[in-house]
């Protein structure tokens, strides 16, 4: 068990049974009355937001959860299977467990995998993403414009804006968090 005295960023709890995250939180004295704690929560498996308020002191279950690194093998039907690279257990996941993520999947990347009790909670890509273009626009001499993007279409089937020297076969570096061009890789 865990009081509002323990808390600290990043910590998992088990909050009416749900799986939560604190993001920030403040400890708080008012000059009468008693000290709370005011709470940023985040749900892990849903990704929603709530402020919450807590008396001092208030105990609430403490959730280890486990990071584990995972392979992603292939797509079969709705499923995206991964393999832990040191048991070679393969798990099964829908798409609703990895989210948005799945634009940037493509096989034999390495993954981390969120267990709590040997339940497979969510698969976290890594946040630079290297994946080749296969669709894009060809650079024309000349097209210098500073800051000018066109559209590029990838590996693994998301699109990106890229600046105009890139071609159809350069590897480039993604950050897959604002779905933003970085660098060729």
């Amino acid at each position: 068990m865990a009081s509002t005295s323990d808390f600290r960023n990043g910590m998992v709890l088990d909050i009416d049974g749900v799986l939560m995250t604190i993001v920030e939180f403040q400890h708080v004295k008012p000059g009468k009355g008693g000290a709370f704690v005011r709470t940023k929560l985040k749900n892990v498996l849903s990704g929603s937001v709530i402020d919450r308020t807590y008396r001092a002191g208030e105990k609430f279950n403490e959730i280890r959860l486990d990071y584990t690194p995972l392979q992603y093998l292939y797509k079969d039907g709705p499923l995206y299977y991964f393999m832990d690279s040191k048991t070679y257990e393969q798990f099964p996941v829908s798409g609703e467990v990895i989210g948005e993520q799945v634009k940037y999947l493509k096989e034999n990347i390495d993954v981390t995998g969120v267990f709590h009790e040997d339940t497979l909670l969510l698969v976290e890509l890594p946040f630079f993403i290297d994946l080749k273009v296969v669709e894009t626009d060809p650079g024309l001499r000349g097209d210098t414009v500073s800051g000018a993007t066109k559209p590029a279409r990838l590996e693994s089937g998301a699109t990106v804006n890229v600046p105009l020297f890139v071609n159809v076969g350069d590897k480039i570096k993604i950050d897959r968090r604002t779905n933003a061009y970085l660098e060729r890789a």
